[in-house]
């Protein structure tokens, strides 16, 4: 392990007179000298705008593809997950408020150097790494590193989804798939619970698509928050419309956390309906998270509606897949393997 973290300058920052203005993503803080960014994840020095929370690793593990989640990213695979320190949102359901929200120097860290974090990967005989458990857009410097560093590796990104198109691109040419939060389908949702804007998000949402990027979705459905019918409807004729009908989309049940202890846990019948109504809207890969079902996890062809893969938690079965093709209909899937 490396001992000292360095002073690295961030990449997309402008000066205004004595001010930083950082252009990673639509907050554009603007930072004085000794300032932070709301991220915790950008620092004013005197000569440049540093990229605070650069090698502070916060989390290590390693996960089933299943849980970023991924379900069409190489099934019932293992893959390296890592995580920093900070946010660029403030969402007041967060699960993970002891690493995103917290002051670099108030959370253990150790330093790593995208050397070693390659390394550590290497040695877990992994081919395959995960950032996650925090934003992983706002360690853009390090990210960056760490995938120019190893090409041979594979790189997921689990995001919130809330960068400026200049970086978001610049991260999709290494990126190999990605999983984006829609944490909910109104402005007022995200301006009041995340304290971001919806369009912010949608937008990246429509780059990591059309770059080609594998995508999926995540929707975590919050009791009289995002949970209404119209909602739901909206959200999904968005992602058939605006993207595919084949990008696979999970809703997730939500259970009390950080500020919103006072709701209940989503009901399990609120989340099948929600799977139902995006089934509705020609969705062709619609799961549910949290939750376990009889088939809500399972990737159906939609062509002959054989069950190519069952899932039971993280336990999953390839019962007729054939390659990328469905082994009764040879119908051609949108899963990579």
């Amino acid at each position: 392990m490396g001992a000292i973290n360095p002073i690295v300058e961030a990449r997309y920052y402008h000066k205004e007179g004595d001010i930083y203005v950082c252009d990673l993503c639509p907050h554009r803080c603007r930072i004085p000298v000794g300032g932070i960014g709301r991220c915790i994840a950008r620092k004013g020095e005197e000569n440049m705008l540093s990229a605070y929370n650069y090698g502070r690793v916060s989390s290590i593990a390693v996960d089933p593809i299943e849980k970023k989640p991924l379900y069409h990213f190489y099934p019932k695979s293992k893959i390296f997950s890592i995580g920093g320190i900070g946010c660029n949102m403030s969402c007041k359901n967060c699960q993970n408020y002891s690493i995103s929200i917290s002051v670099i120097g108030k959370k253990r860290t150790t330093y790593e150097t995208p050397e070693e974090i390659i390394s550590l990967c290497r040695r877990e005989k992994l081919d395959a790494i995960a950032f996650t458990y925090n934003e992983p857009f706002i360690w853009f410097e390090y990210i960056m590193d760490i995938m120019t560093c190893d090409p041979d590796l594979k790189y997921v990104i689990v995001s919130n989804g809330l960068i400026n198109e200049e970086p978001l691109k610049e991260i999709c040419k290494h990126a190999d798939a990605m999983n984006i939060d829609i944490k909910g389908f109104t402005d007022e949702f995200y301006m009041k619970v995340c304290g971001a804007h919806l369009d912010d998000v949608l937008r990246s949402t429509k780059i990591i698509f059309k770059e080609k990027v594998h995508l999926e979705l995540t929707y975590l459905v919050i009791p009289g928050y995002n949970d209404s019918e119209d909602e739901i409807r909206k959200f999904s004729l968005w992602v058939r419309n605006e993207l595919s009908e084949n990008v696979p989309v999970h809703f997730s049940r939500f259970h009390p956390d950080f500020e919103m202890m006072d709701i209940p846990m989503t009901p399990v019948e609120t989340i099948l309906a929600c799977r139902d109504i995006a089934d509705s809207c020609g969705l062709n890969y619609v799961y549910v998270g949290n939750i376990l079902s009889d088939d809500g996890s399972d990737t159906y062809c939609p062509e002959c509606g054989t069950a190519v893969i069952k899932r039971l938690g993280y336990l999953v079965d390839i019962v007729a897949l054939d390659g990328c093709r469905c082994a009764c209909c040879k119908n051609r899937l949108p899963i990579i393997r």
